[in-house]
């Protein structure tokens, strides 16, 4: 890979000023990132994601700044939960107040990759991971997200690609934790060069038509510093289905979190992951569920309507198929079916 810098940042001030050069400097690494599609300085907790990136060179960085000193505990407050973006997955997933209050949280933790990679691996770098699409990581493909003229997935092997979202770019996101964050009303907090912000979970992520050459609304130089959840439902869970038990990716996964009135359902929070560019909430999913007591048959109609609006490409219509199972087990799950 190409040398680079290595700056290990202390805590979260010093990780802003390692990632924010100058104002004569910044002006210039902007227009040579404009021009190149490359940030001149890029954060590092965890290393799986960017290291890879490097190697491939996807991302060729002057410098590489640790974060690992930001902000690492997971506890409560106001009513609900706040974790460091740099706490381990591992004790994310091991966190016994996460397991009883956000058990789509803990179980999308505890499915990430390996016991080793738990045990690195960030929350905040899970959220960031770039896609895995194979045509991005490969570098002997112009793909259209690296600056190419086309999406090589369109015509060429796409069995693990989008069913929603049109293009122009099929990519899936990657990120496991992000679609129980949505579901259960989450924000990020952001952190950069010009102070800090809360963004919607929901909000963040972004579509291909919208920001080709990125995944979301950070702005250059920013980072996640802490996941905040609201109280959650009285009843939540989420379930994957994946290629092997082993470290992979979900080929489909679904969190779903619900607000109860005794029996019956108030409202409800889907979110499906691995479908879409981003993680995909279904609203009419949800409606389904509203006034309703849950039952096999409920489930089931719910699951239908999540993947109704779904366009295969031509390797991966089995997708739909086991999304709708991932979308009506979380909901018999949550349900305690």
């Amino acid at each position: 890979m190409k040398a680079f810098a290595y700056v290990n940042a202390a805590n979260e001030k010093e990780a802003i000023a390692a990632l924010s050069p100058s104002a004569r400097a910044g002006q210039r690494d902007a227009l040579t990132a404009a021009r190149s599609g490359q940030p001149s300085s890029v954060p590092i907790s965890g290393g799986m994601d960017l290291l890879g990136l490097m190697k491939d060179y996807i991302v060729s960085p002057d410098r590489v700044v640790s974060i690992k000193g930001l902000d690492q505990s997971i506890a409560g407050a106001d009513g609900g939960l706040r974790v460091g973006a740099a706490a381990k997955l591992a004790d994310l997933a091991e966190h016994a107040q996460v397991r009883k209050l956000y058990p789509a949280l803990a179980t999308a933790a505890d499915s990430v990759g390996t016991p080793q990679i738990r045990n690195m691996g960030t929350v905040g770098g899970n959220i960031m991971q770039r896609p895995r699409c194979w045509y991005f990581r490969n570098e002997e493909f112009n793909c259209l997200k690296k600056g190419g003229s086309r999406c090589f997935a369109v015509e060429g092997e796409n069995q693990f690609h989008a069913i929603f979202g049109d293009g122009p770019c099929h990519i899936v996101h990657p990120s496991s934790l992000a679609v129980p964050v949505i579901a259960y009303g989450g924000r990020f907090r952001v952190a950069g060069p010009n102070g800090s912000r809360d963004i919607d979970a929901g909000e963040f992520f972004q579509m291909p038509n919208t920001n080709l050459y990125g995944e979301s609304v950070l702005q250059p130089n920013e980072i996640i510093t802490h996941v905040i959840l609201p109280a959650p439902g009285q009843r939540s869970a989420g379930y994957e289905v994946r290629f092997k038990q082993s470290h992979d990716w979900p080929l489909a996964m679904a969190s779903v979190n619900l607000v109860m009135s005794g029996p019956t359902v108030k409202s409800a929070r889907i979110v499906m992951g691995a479908v879409a560019p981003v993680p995909w909430r279904v609203p009419a999913a949800e409606r389904v569920l509203a006034g309703k007591t849950i039952t096999e048959a409920v489930a089931v109609e719910a699951a239908t309507a999540a993947l109704a609006g779904a366009k295969p490409m031509s390797g991966n219509a089995y997708k739909i198929q086991i999304a709708k199972t991932a979308v009506k087990r979380a909901i018999l799950k949550a349900a305690g079916a």
